[in-house]
């Protein structure tokens, strides 16, 4: 049947069930158990009430089998079809409550004997066929909501992505850190480097946007003598989509007192290694197709070091100079016109690094300060900075510093800063940043961890839509 027809027909059983004096979307059901958990504890002839999405229904004259699904699974109800006049209008897609008895079929089958039905919504759209389902990305990711009802093993994605943030969020608050908030709507856009969302609030008649990172309120926090704390919160860029971008993610960001780069990496190990083993059993995950091993204690390598080897690029080269270094390696990516600061030419070099066969975690420490306006630098060697990023199975996962807090310091980086800045678009400074840190910031590390991404590697998942519930789409 055409789409059409299908909806004529469910509105004309729906009609029928009002006809008989019933409201199909009254509610008013309360189930007594899980799915799961009335299989869990089968008991022979014991009593439930359960509630779910009918998604099959065979009809053996006067028997009826049909299996209902929750969030926790399925379960197959025993039916005598002419003892329920609602029968006949009900369809596959509906949400109904039954009640009856537990008992297993002469196959073993485990299943509840109803002795009453609900209808709890009528469902006015068909489901995608049991056999070919909801194959196409593109409507998956449109109509989230059918993915989950008819792929369980999307439900159970994003069940683990639940579970994996829970433990993060555990993690941090056994060990004294203290969840926070800060604003998504701020007055510039600061913290890192990316392009903004641009709004106005009419009230103030002020130009807003929506952050691209909290940090630089988190430290105002620091700075107010909370001395460890973290956000688990959400960013947005106005930049490109890919598999491993999306205009709306999630950052976890977490920010120690009287520590350094060195107790986030110690922080960032232990965490995503006992996260992994929790979660999956096992230090050993299986990722497109690679097995990655999260086993501490992991491996370090000098970026700087990297750069030097593969480019003979140094931290004191100016863009031109990189530029002419790199060669051959890349130059077929850099379109004619585009504006190269010393960061632009850098991006491409951690484009090409992320590019290599980088399976097992590896932090990635020393990186050239100008890269890194917020950190500190080596204390012998003002070109790099105590910074780290994290890479797991080709993707960055983590960022790192020992924050700077040397107010006049900082003024003069944010400020140098804002020549090489071709994303935000920023102009100026943020005063009352740097007016926080002249009352005195103790010295910190600071993490940020892609949530999103970190999900995808225990997830297996190939792109960052399918870890994301509603990802942002190009119209329809």
């Amino acid at each position: 049947m055409e789409l059409d027809e299908i909806k004529r027909v469910r509105l004309e059983k729906l009609n029928n069930l009002r006809a008989e004096g019933l409201d199909p979307y009254a509610g008013g059901f309360v189930p007594s158990h899980t799915i799961a958990r009335a299989l869990g504890a089968f008991s022979d002839g014991q009593e439930v009430a359960l509630a779910g999405r009918l998604i099959a229904n065979r009809s053996h004259g006067k028997v009826a089998f049909a299996d209902i699904q929750d969030q926790t699974g399925k379960m197959q109800l025993f039916i005598k079809a002419d003892a329920f006049n609602i029968i006949k209008d009900l369809d596959i897609g509906d949400i109904i409550g039954v009640k009856g008895a537990l008992f297993k079929t002469k196959t073993g089958q485990e299943s509840v004997r109803v002795a009453e039905i609900q209808v709890l919504c009528k469902s006015l759209m068909s489901l995608p066929e049991k056999w070919h389902g909801l194959k196409d990305v593109e409507t998956r990711y449109r109509q989230r909501y059918v993915d989950l009802i008819v792929n369980k093993e999307v439900r159970d994605l994003f069940i683990k992505r639940s579970q994996i943030i829970r433990y993060i969020r555990s993690f941090l608050d056994t060990r004294g850190f203290l969840e926070v908030e800060t604003p998504m709507l701020q007055q510039m856009a600061g913290g890192a480097r990316g392009r903004p969302f641009k709004s106005l609030h009419n009230a103030y008649n002020m130009e807003v946007f929506l952050r691209i990172a909290p940090e630089l309120y988190l430290k105002r926090l620091l700075v107010g003598g909370l001395e460890r704390i973290y956000e688990m919160n959400r960013n947005f860029r106005n930049e490109g989509i890919s598999t491993r971008h999306n205009p709306e993610f999630t950052m976890l960001e977490v920010y120690q007192a009287y520590g350094n780069y060195e107790d986030m990496m110690k922080l960032t190990e232990d965490l995503i290694s006992s996260l992994v083993k929790e979660v999956n059993g096992s230090y050993q995950v299986t990722y497109q197709g690679k097995t990655i091993d999260f086993t501490p204690p992991w491996e370090r390598r000098s970026f700087v070091r990297i750069v030097d080897e593969k480019f003979g690029i140094k931290p004191e080269d100016d863009a031109q100079a990189m530029l002419a270094k790199l060669g051959k390696h890349k130059a077929h990516s850099i379109k004619k016109g585009d504006r190269l600061t010393r960061s632009g030419v850098m991006k491409i070099v951690e484009e090409m690094l992320e590019e290599e066969e980088i399976v097992n975690p590896v932090f990635f420490t020393e990186y050239f300060t100008f890269l890194c306006p917020l950190a500190k630098t080596m204390p012998k060697n003002p070109g790099v900075s105590q910074r780290f990023e994290v890479f797991i199975g080709g993707l960055e996962i983590g960022n790192a510093y020992s924050e700077l807090n040397d107010p006049i310091e900082q003024r003069k980086r944010l400020t140098e800063d804002l020549e090489d800045d071709v994303e935000t678009g920023n102009r100026n400074v943020d005063e009352d940043f740097l007016h926080a840190l002249e009352y005195g910031m103790p010295p910190a590390g600071g993490l940020g961890i892609g949530i999103d991404r970190l999900v995808m590697l225990l997830t297996d998942a190939a792109s960052i839509r399918d870890v994301i519930l509603f990802p942002l789409l190009k119209p329809a």
